[in-house]
């Protein structure tokens, strides 16, 4: 009996995780990721969004600038310091429309592929600016974009 009894204690003192609570444990971190991921989408997509609004009054201050020295506005986002056509971080692609002596209207439209690929956001899809300061945007919400 007392080997028996001893065979026992050793078995009871092992340390290890019983394949129940390794599911438990996979089952809570799933759970977790399920809720954090798609929330931490959304808050890297309003952050990227920044770069458009960022981009877009750059662009006006720089109109400003060249209408001062022209007495028109310009079509061409590389003449207003953006190389390329693109904001600071590459994820949108800034536009200009009916650029002459009495106004222009700016687009940021997300560049697919870009640093950060911003097409699949489906709440702001792109952004505007007039010359008179009157703020736009396209997609499902466009109320909360600017």
């Amino acid at each position: 009996m007392n080997a028996w009894m001893t065979r026992m204690g050793t078995r009871r003192g092992m340390m290890g995780v019983t394949l129940l609570e390794l599911m438990a444990v996979v089952l809570v971190v799933g759970v977790l990721g399920a809720i954090a991921i798609p929330s931490y989408r959304q808050y890297v997509m309003r952050a990227q969004r920044a770069d458009a609004k960022t981009a877009l009054l750059r662009l006006q201050a720089n109109q400003e600038r060249f209408y001062l020295a022209n007495r028109t506005y310009s079509d061409d986002p590389t003449e207003l310091g953006f190389d390329g056509g693109v904001s600071e971080r590459g994820a949108y692609e800034i536009t200009i429309d009916d650029a002459d002596a009495d106004g222009y209207t700016a687009t940021a439209t997300p560049t697919p592929g870009g640093a950060f690929d911003m097409s699949a956001d489906v709440q702001c899809q792109s952004f505007s600016l007039s010359s008179d300061g009157e703020r736009s945007a396209t997609g499902d919400d466009p109320d909360v974009c600017w």
